[in-house]
């Protein structure tokens, strides 16, 4: 099997990996998928994420049809680097193979600008018209065309505060305090029209690549504020150089007042997400952001 027989065939490509009928190392994956670089007869590699056999349960339906809409659409921009999508099936995605390079200063500058790029390119109303997973979980893409602070709170904050109570990881304070920034969040200004944004942009899907370009994988791809993904970008440590990304992203698109107070809001969706998904163990997190975007409303309030 080649590059160009996968293209006209991709339904082949199970069978040709049931019968070890193509090269297959395994790869460093996420928390959520089993991931593989195969090598084809041609010499092309790509990248293949599936759902791991020993899983407790089989993939949400939609999950990989999910992704790769997301990819596409992102791609469609022509802004930011993409990989593209070669395989898209029910249990499988197959990407273009992306090789690893070093973050640099460079990059991490036109990083900055294709991300404003990508964002300039969005839709007429937040969501997608595809149902949207973030991590396993589904993610209500309903297209909306109310202002973004009230779709922020109903369709990105509330329902994973609800799964988060409800699987023990918030309790009642915690909960409590999280409301008080969902009852506040149009006080917290920034509302903009619909960005074409990643949605889950936090370090571990940028990919740096040895083509001095960075690469953007993984996403919950919608429209939405593009505050969030820069936000996204500072989580857990932060990518390298975000100094640089956000300097070069803010000369191409200078952001409105007040975008840094708004960081914890913006994070506090995946944040959210990550007491859902995973437990208590991000519960402080979750307290830190909601208090500090508390915070920070009340400081630039007193500024004004």
């Amino acid at each position: 099997m080649d590059l160009a027989y996968l293209r006209a065939h991709p339904a082949h490509l199970p069978t040709f990996l049931t019968h070890q009928r193509i090269r297959e190392t395994p790869v460093a994956g996420g928390h959520i998928c089993a991931a593989a670089r195969l090598t084809l007869d041609d010499g092309h590699s790509i990248f293949t994420k599936s759902w791991p056999e020993r899983a407790d349960q089989p993939s949400p339906e939609g999950f990989f049809a999910s992704e790769a809409a997301g990819l596409r659409w992102l791609r469609e921009a022509g802004a930011v680097g993409v990989p593209e999508v070669i395989v898209a099936l029910p249990d499988l995605l197959a990407l273009d193979w992306l090789e690893p390079g070093e973050p640099t200063p460079t990059a991490a500058e036109r990083f900055g600008r294709e991300l404003a790029g990508l964002h300039r390119a969005g839709p007429p109303a937040f969501g997608a018209t595809w149902p949207g997973f973030v991590g396993a979980l589904p993610q209500d893409n309903t297209v909306d065309d109310r202002q973004w602070s009230t779709w922020f709170a109903e369709r990105r904050l509330v329902p994973y505060l609800r799964r988060s109570v409800d699987g023990g990881a918030l309790e009642g304070a915690d909960a409590a305090l999280v409301e008080q920034v969902i009852g506040r969040i149009g006080e917290f200004g920034g509302d903009e029209p619909p960005a074409r944004i990643h949605g889950d942009l936090w370090p571990g899907n940028v990919l740096w690549g040895a083509d001095g370009r960075v690469w953007l994988v993984d996403p919950a791809a919608h429209g939405g504020h593009r505050e969030t993904d820069l936000a996204q970008l500072a989580l857990f440590g932060g990518i390298p150089h975000l100094d640089r990304v956000l300097a070069a992203y803010r000369e191409t698109w200078p952001l409105p007042d007040g975008w840094r107070a708004r960081v914890p809001l913006h994070q506090l969706h995946l944040l959210l997400v990550h007491t859902a998904l995973f437990g208590a163990s991000y519960r402080d997190a979750v307290v830190q952001a909601a208090g500090a975007a508390l915070g920070g409303f009340e400081r630039a309030t007193v500024d004004r």
